[in-house]
């Protein structure tokens, strides 16, 4: 990876978006002049109950026990119900109150809040990053000088996929995970390829906090929540587990919903994460903030968001395929007869998806309470398909077939003659790393373990083939992959590599 990347070969990049952006543009302006009946009020009821009955089947299908959809038609919430139960094995129905975390769909918040600072001026799009958190580091100081407030939301860093979110399960703080961004290599030229992030959300956290002076959180409830009348929803662990009416989280395993109990001792990552993906709420009020991106920033006759930032933030900004595109935490989806802007969310319990259509000023949020399912968005593209008249595809049989298909086709680990490690005492001792800071490896039983991260998680090495050890953490990464340990020229043991955790240097011995 070069340090500097050339001034022509971002030109390039930027003209490709530039052109990329000005047909998905003239596309949707083109959908927009469409004649699309829309339906009457006899055909939407039926529209209505023909979706309920597809989306309780393929619930069952999917064996998720619990499930709540709620759908908005201009100013209206038109539909709210509930599906299944709260709590796999219990009858302890779910309603459309029922508050289940909501994931990534969180991000919007962000945004949205960031946006408002820039209606306010307080900051504005083209601003740089460090001229507001002058701590602020990416792994190329080229890049850091450069990375404008555009940047931070739009997924096209450069750093690998999802990279630093394993430092929010281990205990790291938010402050820690930000200033860790410094380390991250990058896999690919600065605003050139898309890859999700949920780390920059906590920097567009912090550039919120900066120019207002006030908590995220205290923005979220003062400048969102309140005026919504949203007045379920939270964003913190005590609001999701000491709530009342909640989904309890549940893991897919096989097609097989299992219990994430509430004292899980790592429920608490997603609320470290909270700008990105720790906002806890039910259909009814995330039915006000469908209402509120599909009139333009406006509810009950206040504007709370420029129009023009909300088209902004629905925009596409990053190209992720030929047909989706990246905005500030939504997504456009070319579809028949309008695109799709939306985003999903999934937590270690949930899957959902919040689905609008800003031409018809219609909306849809399905939240579940399992992970790993694609059922949210294959009902979010079925409900359009029965509103619009497009010819009916069984979104969700087709998505669940792939994913059985997936977890048919999954990679065993290798069964071949493997060779013993060196005595276990050789790869003892003090190791290092810039996020992760100082572990020490110790012998237990026939395995080798460490403690990582403030919560001091036990990770356990299993020997597997030589310097090659399974990584494990209990309750936590049953398949963590390998940690491979290198050998200097002398035969000694001096560091280990973990896609997960990443590189550790041995110390010398003391």
């Amino acid at each position: 990876m070069p340090k500097k990347i050339h001034f022509l070969h971002l030109k390039s990049h930027f003209f490709i978006f530039f052109i990329t952006s000005c047909i998905l543009l003239l596309s949707i302006t083109t959908f927009a002049n469409n004649n699309v009946n829309l339906p009457d009020q006899e055909k939407l009821q039926k529209i209505l109950a023909d979706f309920e009955a597809y989306a309780e089947q393929a619930r069952q299908d999917w064996g998720i026990p619990g499930m709540a959809i709620s759908i908005v038609q201009g100013d209206e919430m038109i539909y709210a119900k509930g599906f299944g139960v709260k709590k796999v094995g219990e009858n302890d129905p779910v309603d459309e109150r029922t508050i289940f975390q909501i994931g990534s769909t969180s991000k919007a918040f962000t945004a949205a809040l960031v946006s408002m600072m820039v209606d306010e001026g307080k900051l504005h799009w083209k601003d740089k990053v460090i001229d507001y958190l002058p701590d602020f580091r990416m792994y190329d100081p080229w890049v850091t000088r450069e990375f404008l407030i555009n940047d931070v939301m739009a997924q096209h860093s450069g750093m690998p996929g999802y990279a630093g979110d394993f430092l929010s399960f281990v205990g790291f703080d938010r402050e820690h995970i930000i200033h860790s961004i410094r380390y991250i290599q990058p896999i690919s030229s600065f605003r050139s390829e898309f890859a999700y992030m949920n780390n920059l959300f906590l920097v567009a956290a912090s550039l919120v906090e900066k120019v207002s002076g006030k908590t995220w959180e205290e923005n979220l409830r003062e400048r969102i929540l309140d005026p919504l009348g949203m007045n379920d929803t939270t964003c913190t662990q005590d609001g999701f587990t000491q709530a009342l009416n909640v989904a309890y989280l549940h893991r897919n395993l096989k097609g097989q919903a299992k219990l994430l109990p509430m004292d899980w001792p790592y429920i608490d990552w997603v609320y470290t994460y909270s700008p990105a993906g720790g906002i806890n709420s039910n259909v009814v009020d995330l039915a006000k903030w469908m209402i509120l991106q599909l009139n333009e920033g406006v509810y009950e006759g206040k504007q709370l968001i420029s129009k023009e930032n909300i088209q902004y933030m629905h925009s596409p900004k990053t190209i992720i395929d030929k047909n989706n595109f990246y905005g500030f935490a939504w997504i456009t989806t070319n579809y028949e007869p309008y695109p799709l802007i939306w985003h999903n969310g999934g937590t270690s319990g949930i899957k959902s998806v919040i689905q609008l259509i800003p031409e018809v000023k219609l909306g849809i949020v399905v939240l579940t309470n399992m992970s790993d399912t694609l059922l949210p968005e294959a009902l979010g593209k079925r409900f359009v398909d029965l509103y619009f008249g497009n010819p009916l595809k069984d979104w969700s049989a087709e998505s669940l077939k792939a994913i059985k298909e997936a977890q048919s086709q999954k990679t065993e680990i290798p069964d071949f003659p493997k060779e013993k490690p060196l005595p276990l005492e050789a790869y003892t001792g003090k190791y290092v790393n810039p996020v992760f800071g100082e572990i020490v490896i110790s012998i237990e039983g026939e395995n080798l373990v460490f403690a990582i991260g403030p919560k001091q998680s036990k990770v356990i090495l299993t020997p597997w083939n030589r310097d090659t050890f399974l990584f494990t953490i209990p309750d936590l990464l049953d398949e963590g992959g390998f940690v491979q340990f290198q050998i200097d020229p002398m035969g000694k043991v001096n560091k280990f590599v973990n896609d997960t955790i990443g590189d550790f240097d041995r110390l010398a011995d003391e």
